[in-house]
């Protein structure tokens, strides 16, 4: 995405040509890939003037979903938390069209943090944070949010955001944000797969694999690729095969209700 680089006129272009191409990749492989949007987010600029590229891409493309950038600044965060007003443009939308974000940072411009092995893991532990301290599902009762890459820190230390919830006298986390967060599986290891399945219910998790991952390598203790994400989710022995089922296919048409619309125009 790259939203730190040039202007918004550089983002609303750039966006246009990825979300295009999404398209196009969406209808030549129908049985693969159905689309959610880039959207043409800059640092410093109001969310409201990515509505006209959101609605274009939910209404004549069919897409499904977006993607929320909580950093376009590249690592420097100068925007607000996630559950700041400044977000409710983008959040009236997703409640008029029924379509989640997932929330994803791009590319880190900050040498502090490495893109893929710090700035986003930050990024969704951040985001989590954000939402844990805020009340946004009070305004929004239906969002969704999905955060990638297992949820960052917050499976493994749910014991400290548990804790801390309480100090701030929020609810239980299962009632303050699993009606609306959702976690998936770009977790890179059979440890991080069994700790997610075995902290979050099986409802909030979602599968998810990367055709160019931000590990591509060869794990030497396995002999298998990093980023083959359902060989652990078939290894687990937290889930049930109704379970796994919810993982690979029913929790996403819960979280995606334009999924099955999308399906059913492809004759699926």
């Amino acid at each position: 995405m790259a939203h730190h680089i040039g202007d918004f006129n550089t983002s609303s272009t750039w966006a246009a040509i990825c979300n295009e191409l999404c398209y196009r990749v969406s209808r030549l492989f129908p049985d693969s890939f159905i689309g959610a949007a880039m959207l043409p987010q800059s640092p410093g600029v109001d969310p409201k003037t990515c509505i006209p590229e959101l609605e274009k891409c939910v209404k004549e493309y069919g897409f499904v979903g977006i993607n929320l950038n909580p950093d376009p600044s590249g690592g420097h965060w100068t925007s607000p938390p996630l559950t700041d007003r400044h977000w409710y443009p983008i959040y009236e939308k997703m409640m008029e069209y029924g379509i989640p974000a997932m929330i994803h940072v791009s590319t880190s411009c900050n040498a502090c943090f490495h893109t893929t092995g710090a700035h986003y893991i930050n990024a969704d532990t951040t985001a989590f944070m954000q939402l844990i301290q805020g009340d946004l599902f009070k305004d929004f009762p239906t969002l969704k949010f999905v955060i990638p890459h297992g949820g960052g820190a917050a499976p493994y230390h749910w014991g400290r955001y548990r804790g801390l919830a309480q100090e701030m006298k929020k609810p239980l986390l299962k009632d303050h944000l699993l009606n609306n967060v959702y976690f998936d599986t770009c977790v890179y290891h059979q440890p991080g797969i069994d700790l997610l399945t075995k902290v979050i219910p099986v409802d909030n998790i979602l599968f998810a694999s990367e055709m160019i991952g931000a590990v591509k390598g060869i794990d030497p203790e396995t002999g298998h690729n990093y980023d083959d994400t359902k060989r652990y989710i078939e290894a687990t022995l937290n889930l049930s095969p109704a379970d796994r089922y919810k993982v690979y296919e029913g929790n996403a048409r819960r979280v995606y209700p334009r999924l099955d619309a999308a399906l059913k125009a492809k004759g699926r």
